[in-house]
């Protein structure tokens, strides 16, 4: 997801302190999670952030020339046992994910818009369980993916149907299989 910096965010690259934060987005079934990796909460895009601090990591976001698929692993720790049910009870598959990247003024305020880093879709989630807290490691898929899954179809009246309910377009295709048809000659 190559995206050119803006000027503010590009100058900050080269500061002699910089303070790089990411923000990411988790699209779950019964509402947006979103975190950042400060502390405290962070007001961004109409948005609360609410930070993990340094209970939050993120794996490297690959970048590649190729066409091909990369992925991301969130991963949370210090999560108490009861947000654990919200967590297990929620179907994330195929759900959103995002990450940004921006950076923080001396007094700690966005230097402009923070800038995309990561879009894709969650795939799974691993727990490990401790006595206190646990550790929630959610993987994600970038939309590319989609390009290594089969695509099965038939062309079938019932396969038409499922997709266009209605279209009995495909019901004149057996009989086809055995018809004779003069072309160009009178019948």
């Amino acid at each position: 997801m190559t995206e050119r910096l803006p000027q503010a965010l590009a100058d900050q690259t080269a500061a002699a302190v910089a303070r790089p934060v990411l923000l990411a987005l988790f699209d779950f079934g019964g509402g947006a999670v979103r975190v950042w990796s400060g502390v405290g909460t962070l007001s961004w895009d109409s948005q609360a952030w609410t930070g993990v601090g340094t209970l939050g990591e993120v794996s490297a976001v690959e970048e590649t020339v190729e066409v091909r698929a990369t992925g991301a692993a969130f991963r949370l720790s210090g999560v108490p046992p009861d947000l654990l049910t919200e967590v297990i009870g929620t179907p994330i598959q195929g759900r959103t994910a995002r990450l940004w990247l921006g950076f923080m003024t001396e007094g700690w305020m966005l230097i402009a818009d923070p800038v995309a880093i990561f879009a894709g879709r969650m795939d799974t989630v691993e727990i490990l369980d401790g006595a206190e807290t646990a550790v929630i490691t959610l993987r994600a898929e970038n939309r590319l993916r989609d390009l290594e899954r089969p695509r099965i179809r038939r062309y079938t009246t019932e396969d038409q149907v499922a997709e266009y309910a209605g279209d009995l377009g495909f019901q004149y295709v057996p009989d086809l299989q055995e018809a004779e048809i003069a072309w160009g000659v009178p019948a």
